[in-house]
C-alpha cells in the first residue's frame, strides 16, 4: 500500500470518527421519546361512537289534483268569530221562517179539510165584514158633508154629538141596548170549560160585529177580563157558573157563522164535552149596566 493510500484511509477514518461523535452529540440534545401511556385499570375502554344514520326522507306520495287541494283547503274548516256570529244569525232567521211556514201550513190544512158549506160561510163572513167597514166609511163621510153643508153647523154638531154619546154609552155599557142578535147557551156538565174558552167566544163575536154583549147578567166592555174561579169563571170579578148564557146584539147572519167556523168556538167547546146552542132573534135586550168611571189621569185634549 502506498503512502497515498494510507493517508486516504486515515482521512476516511477520521471522518468516520468525527461523524460518530457528531451523531452522538445530536442524539443527546434531542429529548427522549415518551412511551405511550397505558390505559388505567379502572378506566373502561371507550366504545367507538356509532356512525350517524341518515333519517329516511318522507315519501312525497302522488301529486294531488286541483279538486283534492281544494278539499284539503276547505276541510277541516277554519271558523272565525265573525263567521260564527253570522252563522248563528242565519240559523235564527231560518228557524223563524220555518216556524212561520209551519203555522201557515196548519191554517191552510184546516181550511183544506173544511166542507164546501163551511168555506162558503167563511167567504160570506169576510164579505159581510167588508160591507160593514164600507157602511161605516160612508156614514162618516155623510156626517162630514152634513157639517160642511148645514146652514146651522152648531145645531148639526150638537145632534151628532148626542148620537155619538149614545153610541159610546152602548159600547161602554152605561146604557141599555136593544136590537137583533143571537143567544148562545153553553152547558158544561163536566166542568171542563175554562175562562180562556169564553174569552175566545167574546173575541170572535166582537170580530163578527157584535155591538153589545152580556154574559150571565154581566156586561162585557172593552176592559173586561175573565179568570178561572173554582168550578166557575170570574168576569170582571163577578163569579158566574154554568150554564153560560151569552146575549149578543148584532147582525145574526154574521154572528152565528163566526162561531161555527171549522176549528172555531163551537168545535172547541164540543171537544171539551160541552153543549152549545145558538138561537137567532130579532129582539135581544142587553140591560146589564156598568157604572160610568171617570179616568184618574186621562183628560180630554179639547179642554
Amino acid at each position: 500500500m502506498s503512502d497515498h493510500d494510507e493517508k486516504t484511509a486515515e482521512d476516511r477514518g477520521d471522518t468516520r470518527d468525527g461523524g460518530g461523535e457528531s451523531g452522538n452529540r445530536l442524539r443527546k440534545e434531542l429529548p427522549q421519546e415518551m412511551p405511550a401511556a397505558a390505559p388505567a385499570a379502572d378506566e373502561a375502554p371507550k366504545e367507538p361512537e356509532p356512525e350517524p344514520v341518515a333519517e329516511p326522507q318522507p315519501d312525497p306520495g302522488p301529486r294531488l289534483t286541483g279538486r283534492q287541494r281544494l278539499v284539503q283547503g276547505l276541510w277541516p274548516p277554519r271558523v272565525t268569530r265573525a263567521q260564527l256570529i253570522v252563522a248563528v244569525l242565519l240559523f235564527g232567521l231560518g228557524f223563524g221562517l220555518a216556524v212561520q211556514v209551519a203555522s201557515n201550513s196548519d191554517s191552510d190544512s184546516a181550511l183544506r179539510g173544511a166542507r164546501q158549506e163551511d168555506l162558503v160561510r167563511i167567504l160570506d163572513e169576510l164579505d159581510d165584514r167588508t160591507q160593514r167597514l164600507e157602511d161605516e166609511k160612508r156614514g162618516l163621510e155623510q156626517q162630514r158633508d152634513e157639517l160642511e153643508n148645514s146652514s146651522d153647523q152648531a145645531e148639526e154638531a150638537r145632534k151628532q154629538t148626542i148620537e155619538k154619546e149614545r153610541q159610546l154609552g152602548i159600547l161602554a155599557g152605561t146604557v141599555a141596548a136593544q136590537g137583533p142578535g143571537i143567544t148562545m147557551t153553553i152547558v158544561d156538565t163536566k166542568g171542563t170549560v175554562e175562562a180562556d174558552m169564553l174569552l175566545d167566544a167574546i173575541q170572535e163575536l166582537r170580530a163578527a160585529g157584535a155591538e153589545a154583549i152580556q154574559v150571565n147578567g154581566v156586561r162585557v166592555v172593552a176592559g173586561t177580563y175573565l179568570a178561572d174561579s173554582g168550578k166557575g169563571v170570574s168576569v170582571d170579578g163577578n163569579k158566574i157558573n154554568a150554564p153560560y148564557r151569552f146575549k149578543v146584539i148584532g147582525k145574526p147572519q154574521d154572528l152565528e157563522p163566526a162561531l161555527n167556523i171549522p176549528g172555531g168556538v163551537v168545535q172547541t167547546l164540543e171537544k171539551e164535552q160541552a153543549t152549545v146552542t145558538i138561537e137567532r132573534s130579532t129582539d135581544i135586550v142587553v140591560d146589564a149596566l156598568r157604572a160610568a168611571k171617570r179616568p184618574d189621569y186621562a183628560r180630554s185634549s179639547s179642554q
